[in-house]
């Protein structure tokens, strides 16, 4: 490919998306991921596995900037493979930082408030298949011969370092994520720190259960290298699959300050994902009762339920209470309301527990939500 025909297609690809955005088919508030801080922390939305032309993804890096705006996230790292390059005929670029230098040109030229990181992903085949390394100074040390050298350069670095896909079917042909020895060796020496327990549109029970069982930050990636709007369904209720993260301040050093300390949730699906300690904060802190009172001529108490964040919270009533308009079980739409017709003649004060069946805090295993409810006026 000529430079000239280089600079046409790759224009023609940005002029494509940047149609797409401006007709309203995606430049909206809307779509903007938002979730509320929680005590002590800000709640920080990024996305730590991306690619662009500058290994098997399909745009420039500059869309890569875009889209991450529009969806409203905090930081996002730039992750290109190592050692598969397709377009390499066609785009020849020995540095393996240079998809991040284009980003950060970008994002600079346009002053926008997003944090980028440097990232590669070291592909291998098993063990230890693919890997992520972020918050690099420098990709190209680690493309090495021995696998264990490219963790060694991530570690010079101070990287952190996670397990991609480990579901991935063309590695784990039966779809479970299993540990080798490798992998084991490789957290025992902590050069090994987090794990996907969802990638893109594919969630994994069995890499949320290796995250727990050997204290692996839990994570949700996008794995993106079309357009996000095509793979997430963005403009029909979609999201992109996320990490929520609970740091100290928004900064990059904060957010791997925060992910080294496993302070995570995967959002994937309108299912969050993480452990018990760093979830319920959230959903404590997201769902709240606004109101509370006894209705005209009745004993029933209408309790309004509040929902700040993106996730719609489903919840299954585990209390002796029932409802006078609803079943068991209660959707709070995203920063939305939905008004409980308490039954059964409770008393000024009460608590409500319910099964938060939209998050997961190990496989099969739902958190529990207990509210407070104080009834105005009795």
């Amino acid at each position: 490919m000529t430079n000239a025909f280089s600079m046409i297609w790759r224009c023609g690809v940005v002029a494509m998306a940047s149609a797409l955005w401006v007709s309203g088919a995606l430049a909206t508030d809307d779509r903007a991921i938002q979730f509320p801080d929680v005590p002590g922390f800000r709640t920080v939305a990024v996305d730590l596995h991306t690619h662009s032309v500058f290994s098997d993804g399909l745009v420039w890096p500059d869309i890569r900037i875009e889209e991450a705006r529009r969806d409203g996230l905090d930081l996002i790292a730039i992750t290109e493979h190592l050692e598969y390059q397709p377009h390499a005929d066609d785009i020849p670029h020995p540095d393996q930082n240079r998809s991040f230098e284009l980003a950060t040109e970008y994002l600079d030229q346009q002053q926008l408030d997003l944090l980028v990181v440097n990232g590669a992903e070291i592909t291998r085949d098993m063990p230890p298949g693919h890997v992520n390394a972020v918050f690099l100074a420098d990709a190209n040390p680690l493309r090495t011969n021995m696998v264990i050298d490219a963790f060694l350069a991530a570690d010079r670095q101070e990287a952190f370092v996670f397990w991609n896909h480990p579901a991935y079917l063309a590695h784990r042909p039966d779809g479970v994520a299993r540990l080798t020895d490798m992998h084991r060796e490789l957290i025992q020496r902590r050069l090994l720190h987090g794990i996907e327990v969802a990638n893109a549109g594919n969630y994994s029970a069995e890499a949320l259960q290796i995250a727990l069982d050997h204290n692996l930050t839990i994570l949700g990636v996008s794995d993106i290298h079309g357009l996000i709007d095509w793979d997430y369904d963005i403009h029909d209720g979609g999201h992109r699959t996320v990490t929520l993260v609970l740091a100290r301040e928004r900064t990059a050093e904060a957010v791997r300050e925060a992910l080294l300390a496993r302070r995570t949730i995967a959002w994937f699906n309108n299912l969050l994902i993480g452990r018990e300690d760093v979830l319920l904060p959230l959903l404590e802190t997201a769902i709240t009762v606004s109101d509370a009172v006894v209705r005209s001529q009745s004993e029933v108490v209408d309790v309004t339920l509040s929902n700040s964040s993106d996730a719609a919270v489903d919840l299954r009533n585990t209390n002796s209470y029932r409802f006078a308009e609803h079943s068991a079980v209660v959707r709070v739409p995203a920063h939305g309301q939905v008004t409980l017709g308490v039954t059964g003649e409770p008393q000024s004060a009460f608590d409500l527990e319910f099964e938060v069946l939209t998050a997961l805090v190990a496989p099969e295993t739902h958190p529990t939500l207990r509210l407070h409810i104080e009834v105005e006026g009795r």
